[in-house]
């Protein structure tokens, strides 16, 4: 059975990176994708959250589990028996970095490869972070996330913001 894990931190999960979920998932038996926890991030949204937000939008993908994790990536894919780490790229800048975190995961584990994908055309301008900042001026979110979560990414900057005015 062949696995693959895309890591990322997800904060919210937009529409760019549920196109590498539905085009990898095609790929592999299992895709497995994986909150990666930074404890020097703090995110809009706990971990806890992101990985019921990516659950909702991926409820239909019989093959795709969703799982968080504060480990090394290449010692959760050595526990999770997987073989390829998928990464999205948007530009040549994610290249160089990527490539990077791809070498070092080969060195720690050895049967780890990485495939990356380019985005799609229409989705190389979006991060968590361009949604968060759509959110934020209240600039309605279709275009940026599923419809399934885009009221609790907007409901989560409301709060977000509330609470850093008081």
């Amino acid at each position: 059975m062949s696995t693959a894990i895309y890591p990322g931190s997800f904060d919210p999960v937009t529409l760019g990176h549920l196109d590498i979920i539905k085009r990898a998932s095609r790929q592999f038996d299992k895709l497995i994708v994986c909150v990666m926890v930074n404890s020097d991030k703090h995110g809009l949204f706990k971990p806890e959250e992101r990985v019921e937000l990516i659950r909702r939008v991926t409820r239909q993908l019989p093959n795709v589990e969703v799982d968080m994790s504060a480990e090394l990536l290449s010692d959760y894919a050595k526990r999770k028996r997987a073989t390829m780490v998928v990464k999205g790229l948007r530009a040549v800048s994610d290249f160089e970095k990527e490539c990077q975190m791809a070498l070092i995961n080969r060195k720690l584990n050895p049967n780890l490869d990485t495939m990356f994908l380019p985005a799609r055309q229409n989705f190389t301008y979006l991060s968590s972070s361009v949604v968060k900042e759509m959110a934020r001026y209240q600039v309605p979110l279709n275009g940026f996330v599923s419809r399934e979560i885009a009221e609790d990414v907007q409901a989560k900057m409301d709060e977000f913001i509330k609470k850093s005015q008081s």
